[in-house]
């Protein structure tokens, strides 16, 4: 299920962004908030490439079927890669988090991200709702494979961070 990955509320963040509060000051704080969105970012940016690479696969118009031009011209999944966001706070609640903003896509394609993700894609054909058409995304799952080959480097990277500000405090 497409949702949002997290890295938030350890143990390790809370107390670290504590002690950053009362000895850092707003400069230390600033280049943590920057050094986790940099090691977040090539998550971000995997989501998104993996999304517009999904193939859609259709069985293909059967012989005697009309087609026409598409009622859109909007690219489906530059669309949806536009809706993955990315977000990093360094306050209460630290760390980062890459989620799909559905906000930021059309009315119409506000679940597709997740329709994709579960791998069948049934809509209508050309926007005609009494003819409709079933298209693959094969291999289904784009998002937990994306994030399950990039958490890791995310993870170790702000643990990185997280030692290096230790060491600035200490």
């Amino acid at each position: 299920m497409a949702g949002s990955v997290q890295i938030l509320g350890t143990g390790q963040l809370l107390t670290l962004s504590r002690r950053m509060r009362t000895a850092g000051g707003p400069r230390l704080r600033q280049n943590f908030s920057r050094r986790v969105r940099r090691a977040a970012e090539p998550l971000h940016r995997d989501l998104q490439q993996a999304i517009r690479t999904q193939p859609l696969v259709s069985e293909g118009r059967k012989a005697g079927k009309r087609g026409g031009p598409s009622p859109t011209t909007r690219p489906l999944r530059a669309t949806l890669a536009g809706g993955v966001r990315i977000s990093v706070r360094s306050g209460a609640n630290p760390g980062a988090r890459i989620w799909i903003d559905r906000d930021r896509l059309p009315a119409d394609l506000r679940n597709m991200p997740w329709v994709i993700n579960d791998g069948r894609v049934r809509h209508p054909v050309f926007g005609n709702r009494k003819r409709w058409a079933t298209q693959w995304a094969r291999p289904s799952g784009w998002w937990p494979r994306t994030v399950e080959a990039g958490t890791p480097r995310m993870r170790a990277e702000v643990e990185r961070i997280l030692g290096d500000v230790r060491r600035d405090l200490t």
